[in-house]
């Protein structure tokens, strides 16, 4: 199994069915299951709630992946995606105010919202499939990241993102980014959705 066939494994089993048949469970269809738009914005505790973090995780993915890797317009720049998920921002919502995430929260439309990560992980795909093997080892410089923050990526609490992205290897934008950022935040939706009193990870 070479480095695509790999990470296009793992990141199916982040996205629901609708991207890609995993092997073994779709983590955002099981966490996402059964649970009423109410549960889908609380925020127990204060928390993140599950619309936001499946907004952060698609905005992550979006940008990483085609401003960074292939170099091209996000999913959410093409067609009206902005309009019909209800958003007044398009950064990937590193550095939100509590404010911020509630209001977000409150204002997500949820079904257009899977829709929308949907054709961002069908979008990774596609992307991961054409690209060169020698792009894999590339490491990004400062015309990526100002490319990213000319796409309204970065957000105005967030500035040590593009520190913490220059550098790094395309693989990492995407084993990161589009896989393993997905696992971490689906993990924590795991949390929100016990609190929430919505069941637990035991039902895995």
């Amino acid at each position: 199994m070479d480095a695509a066939q790999l990470f296009l494994q793992d990141h199916a089993r982040t996205h629901s069915g609708a991207v890609a048949k995993p092997e073994g469970l779709s983590l955002e269809d099981v966490l996402l299951g059964g649970l009423s738009d109410d549960q889908v914005r609380s925020r127990p505790n204060g928390m993140n709630s599950l619309v936001w973090l499946v907004w952060h995780m698609a905005r992550c993915e979006d940008g990483a992946v085609n401003v960074i890797v292939a170099q091209r317009a996000q999913v959410i720049e093409e067609g009206d995606w902005i309009e019909r998920l209800g958003l007044e921002r398009e950064d990937i919502g590193t550095g939100m105010s509590d404010d911020e995430v509630a209001n977000l929260s409150a204002g997500l439309e949820i079904a257009v919202l899977r829709e929308y990560r949907a054709a961002v992980g069908r979008r990774t795909r596609e992307v991961v499939h054409a690209l060169r093997p020698e792009t894999w080892d590339q490491k990004t410089g400062a015309e990526d990241i100002e490319r990213a923050e000319a796409a309204g990526l970065i957000g105005s609490n967030a500035e040590w993102v593009k520190q913490f992205w220059e550098g790094k290897t395309m693989s990492w934008f995407l084993s990161w980014l589009a896989a393993g950022h997905n696992y971490m935040h689906l993990g924590e939706g795991w949390s929100v959705r016990s609190q929430a009193g919505a069941g637990s990870d035991s039902e895995l």
